[in-house]
């Protein structure tokens, strides 16, 4: 069974593993023409994610990915799923973000988002301006938190300062076994302050999909795939949700048996020295 634990400052209940709706660079090339390549079995996809129990999906306007994820909702309850989007960096201006989550909302075919996060910060646009935007959309109720993503240290407690009615809910990262420098400065913070950490490459750009030898022992003592064993790895981390990439239901429904159980700390130590903070120099 799926393990939910808290999201944030939400209240809500999310599970720790969830899915992420990137399909990478070339593929995006392509869609930004109308062209969805596979797109069937990406709907089938999310669809197969949320009938073995997971409930939270990222997604951006960037991705052109949200068409697939309003096709896998229909016919379900919207207030079971929590549905994650994006905004693009040249759309930071307060009526350029306002128009660009009213476009995201017809995609997602939605009243809200439960989270609506920056994709990446603009240092031409005032970060004020962009967080008051951003507050403005949780009181009109098209968003219901907000988050950043992207964000070095430093940038985070910017926009966090620049807020007075509203705080940061989440912060997306790039996190996994095999990168995990983020410990040192955000992982903390996050930690320290309540926010949520969505970690995207969780698999290390599929690298910890595949046998690992630092992997092996692991996997055989839990009898799980070195995926689920890497995703497990982070959940364990209590801010920590994970979004490996949804992209077929075969792969969406090994992740999910990511969660449900728990490593040992022993099996913890093991994996954090075999795939150091800071790795040895080659």
């Amino acid at each position: 069974m799926m393990q939910a634990k808290r999201f944030g400052k939400t209240g809500r209940a999310v599970t720790e593993i969830g899915m992420g709706t990137y399909y990478d660079k070339p593929w995006i090339r392509i869609a930004k023409h109308g062209v969805s390549l596979g797109a069937s079995t990406k709907v089938k996809a999310i669809a197969a994610g949320l009938d073995h129990g997971i409930t939270l999906i990222d997604s951006a306007e960037a991705y052109f990915s949200e068409p697939f994820i309003a096709r896998a909702m229909r016919g379900r309850r919207r207030d079971e799923v929590f549905i994650a989007t994006k905004v693009w960096l040249d759309h930071l201006h307060h009526d350029d973000l306002v128009a660009a989550l009213d476009r995201s909302l017809r995609r997602l075919e939605t009243p809200y988002v439960d989270l609506y996060q920056i994709h990446f910060p603009n240092p031409a646009v005032p970060i004020r301006e962009t967080m008051g935007a951003m507050e403005e959309m949780v009181e009109k109720g098209k968003a219901r938190a907000i988050g950043v993503s992207n964000f070095s240290l430093e940038q985070m407690k910017e926009a966090s300062s620049a807020l007075s009615r509203v705080e940061i809910a989440a912060a997306q990262i790039n996190y996994s076994l095999v990168h995990r420098k983020v410990e040192k400065d955000i992982i903390p913070y996050c930690r320290e302050n309540g926010i949520a950490v969505l970690a995207y490459y969780p698999l290390g750009h599929g690298l910890l999909a595949a046998r690992d030898a630092r992997l092996d022992a692991v996997c055989a003592r839990n009898s799980k795939s070195p995926a689920q064993v890497a995703l497990n790895w982070l959940t364990s981390r209590p801010e920590v949700f994970a979004i490996p990439r949804a992209s077929r239901p075969s792969h969406v429904i090994e992740d999910a048996g990511a969660s449900g159980w728990r490593l040992s700390e022993a099996d913890i130590q093991e994996l954090d020295r075999a795939f150091p903070v800071t790795p040895p120099p080659t």
